[in-house]
């Protein structure tokens, strides 16, 4: 972990976060990057929503990708990064505009290959479950 990885650089203010993390509202809560766990905050907006009013499940998605990546980068050393090779999501029950919490967590990190998982949560109810499968490669 090096606090000066493009994730720390983030999550501190020193670098802006990418656009589609703006977009979902991402906010970072608490971070452990000696245990590889996050909390995160999103916010679902109108644009997010399907007929049924909704959060549409690519939405959902993409939270719990970038909360159990962010869990991973917290672990990485300058110039590492680690994209998805594999993510599974569930869904549990709709999502509606609003705030959603994130928790996120690396279950097994080896040198290249890792594996994490996700949660999101509305108003103390659980939305959607994820695990991922992520490969670490030099920037």
């Amino acid at each position: 972990m090096d606090k000066n990885s493009f994730f720390w650089k983030m999550a501190d203010g020193r670098i802006p976060p990418p656009a589609c993390a703006k977009t979902l509202g991402l906010e970072f809560v608490e971070m452990d990057g000696e245990r590889g766990t996050i909390e995160t905050r999103f916010e679902a907006r109108p644009e997010f929503l399907n007929p049924a009013g909704n959060v549409q499940g690519g939405f959902l998605a993409a939270m719990l990708d970038d909360t159990m990546g962010t869990a991973l980068s917290a672990t990485l050393d300058l110039e590492q990064f680690a994209p998805t090779v594999n993510l599974n999501v569930q869904f549990h029950r709709p999502a509606r505009l609003g705030r959603l919490k994130g928790v996120g967590r690396v279950l097994m990190r080896g040198r290249e290959t890792c594996h994490g998982s996700a949660e999101l949560w509305q108003n103390d109810k659980i939305v959607a479950t994820a695990t991922g499968t992520f490969v670490i490669r030099k920037m």
